[in-house]
């Protein structure tokens, strides 16, 4: 948009991240570039799901996700965005920011930086977001385990081919996942921080069922849950991405969410630019709430009546097709979540009645 911009890093690229590696539809349809074939992996066109013993396999003719190895996707990004000509400073890790007259103000170790307009976009764990808003509480984000099993890309496309197996009833408000890459699988688990226990022992025990005995090395991270409902901007400073909260919570993907609210980010400052007198942080937060904010109100509603009764509900989507279709069309965000709970709330009474 023609901005002078600063990206501060604190990493060199390429760095490791911890993440399953789902790219959704959603993700790729908000760049207006195309991602190559050295960057995605695997196109994903059904699910897996487990629950116990259960198990429900589906496919769709369209594609739902690819995988991608977010070492090589945050690298390629962040090469596109310094295509546009902005400045990219890695190795320069922030340790505070303070709005003052006329602009804001940035300390990396010894130096110093001045802009008119800031976005902290610094992931969950960082503290730079507790300028705006309270550190989360523990009913407020999910723990998880991530590892990378090696594995021959022959043996994958015939132990998975192109699903993700997700498996509810591993941990609560979660679930674990095995998703099939270019030379390995992502395992891992996650669950609220408020309930869960043990997560390491849960991990080895996920591990364990599905046939991975080696000793992996582990990694946690931090997903954060409830969208909208806590601050998201000063006069001069907006959050993005997970620093704002923006994760859908009953899938845990928050990449597209993180895409768009960026995209939003620079244009509301370029229209403050343009516009002195407007409310830079009221307009952002309108913004986001019409753009994408009901979807995960609606996500939040959905993951919460799903994990307070998973068994009822998995016996749902093993036993009705439609349901299961409804499902799938969601993660592929071929459906809204809105949509998903009206066409499920109606028939809620009918499924109870002929499970017994």
């Amino acid at each position: 948009m023609g901005l002078d911009t600063l990206v501060l890093e604190k990493e060199h690229f390429p760095r490791y991240k911890p993440c399953g590696g789902g790219l959704s539809e959603r993700a790729i349809s908000y760049l207006d570039f195309a991602l190559p074939g050295t960057v995605c992996e695997k196109d994903i066109t059904g699910a897996r799901i487990l629950y116990g013993p259960t198990v429900l396999e589906r496919h769709k003719p369209y594609r739902l996700a690819t995988t991608v190895t977010r070492s090589v996707l945050d690298e390629f990004l962040l090469s596109k965005a310094e295509e546009t000509g902005i400045e990219v400073m890695t190795g320069k890790k922030v340790t505070g920011c303070e709005e003052k007259e006329g602009g804001v103000e940035v300390r990396a170790g010894e130096d110093t930086y001045r802009s008119r307009y800031l976005v902290i976009s610094s992931g969950s764990q960082d503290r730079l977001k507790e300028a705006i808003r309270d550190r989360d509480r523990k009913d407020q984000y999910g723990l998880c385990l991530v590892t990378e099993v090696p594995e021959d890309d022959r043996v994958i496309d015939q132990e998975m081919g192109d699903l993700l197996a997700i498996h509810f009833g591993v941990a609560p408000m979660g679930y674990g996942w095995v998703f099939p890459h270019r030379g390995y699988y992502s395992v891992g688990v996650g669950g609220l921080a408020r309930d869960i226990t043990g997560l390491r022992k849960t991990m080895a025990d996920f591990l364990r069922a599905n046939g991975f005995r080696k000793n992996y090395r582990l990694h946690g991270h931090v997903i954060p849950f409830g969208g909208l409902g806590r601050p998201i901007a000063r006069a001069r400073t907006l959050l993005a991405g997970d620093s704002a909260g923006f994760v859908d919570c009953f899938t845990g993907e928050g990449i597209s969410y993180a895409i768009r609210s960026g995209q939003i980010a620079a244009e509301v400052v370029s229209e403050k630019l343009s516009n002195p007198g407007m409310d830079m942080g009221k307009c952002y937060g309108s913004w986001c709430r019409a753009d994408f904010g009901e979807d995960l109100g609606y996500a939040t509603m959905l993951a919460r009546l799903m994990h307070s009764r998973p068994g009822f509900f998995f016996k749902i989507l093993a036993g009705q097709d439609d349901f299961v279709d409804a499902f799938l069309e969601t993660v592929a965000m071929r459906r809204s979540y809105k949509s998903c709970l009206t066409w499920l709330a109606p028939r809620l009474p009918w499924y109870m009645l002929n499970m017994h």
